[in-house]
């Protein structure tokens, strides 16, 4: 095997490649973790939530569940095919999060009011932007850790949210015990702030996309020059006759 030919020098070390994918999406990855980590611990607490000011009604707090899931898979869909469309990715995603942060402290204020129906509507908003950001998210940070394996990427991404939502479930639920669930709440309101903050500094450097573009560019290139290569000999043999 020649020396410049050898594979190791194209094949990156699985730790090589996390280590690369984690510096170049690392932007990214506190933005959803954040994101995510709210959504679980909400998901998680939710019924515990609607009993403190509901009492009794553990079956609408089971719909209520139902009404985030339901719509968040609206909301992820309609989010995907305007990403795959439009290509904003920095300005989407900047978006959906503000709506998040929105829908959650609509939510919270209105948590305590009385009303079921209302608490329907806003969490079922909230879950609409909340768990729609999360394709938003992973497909910003492949952009951001191209060329990196994407599984790697998704790999990282969910470990991030899986211990924000490990340690906002544990944080909120301490302090819901202690002191109800505005506070609780207000908690997951201030990291979502934060994360809407980091997002928002975010550099959009869509690699992917220059990447496929400069890809397209070379092939139209090359059929160009096949193009007027194919030509030459014709001329040629016109002159000649």
């Amino acid at each position: 095997i020649c020396p410049d030919l050898h594979p190791s020098k194209y094949v990156q070390p699985p730790l090589s490649s996390s280590s690369s994918a984690l510096k170049g999406g690392q932007e990214a990855f506190s933005p959803l973790g954040l994101n995510a980590g709210a959504f679980y611990a909400l998901s998680t607490l939710l019924n515990r939530m609607v009993i403190w000011h509901y009492p009794g009604e553990e079956v609408n707090a089971g719909r209520i569940g139902l009404t985030i899931v339901i719509a968040g898979m609206l909301g992820a869909v309609i989010s995907g095919i305007w990403l795959d469309r439009s290509k904003t990715y920095k300005e989407t995603t900047l978006v959906v999060y503000i709506m998040t942060l929105v829908g959650m402290v609509v939510y919270t204020f209105t948590l305590n009011l009385g009303h079921l129906w209302v608490v329907f509507i806003t969490a079922g908003t909230m879950g609409f932007f909340m768990t729609g950001y999360l394709p938003l998210g992973f497909e910003f940070a492949v952009e951001l850790t191209y060329p990196e394996s994407e599984g790697i990427s998704s790999g990282l991404l969910n470990i991030s949210a899986q211990v924000f939502g490990i340690i906002f479930t544990i944080s909120q639920g301490q302090i819901i015990d202690n002191y109800g669930t505005k506070p609780g709440n207000i908690f997951l309101c201030v990291f979502l702030t934060l994360g809407a903050a980091l997002t928002a500094f975010i550099k959009a450097d869509l690699r992917r996309q220059k990447a496929n573009k400069e890809t397209l560019e070379n092939k139209l290139q090359e059929e160009e020059e096949e193009s007027n290569t194919s030509k030459v000999p014709t001329a040629v043999s016109e002159d000649h006759l």
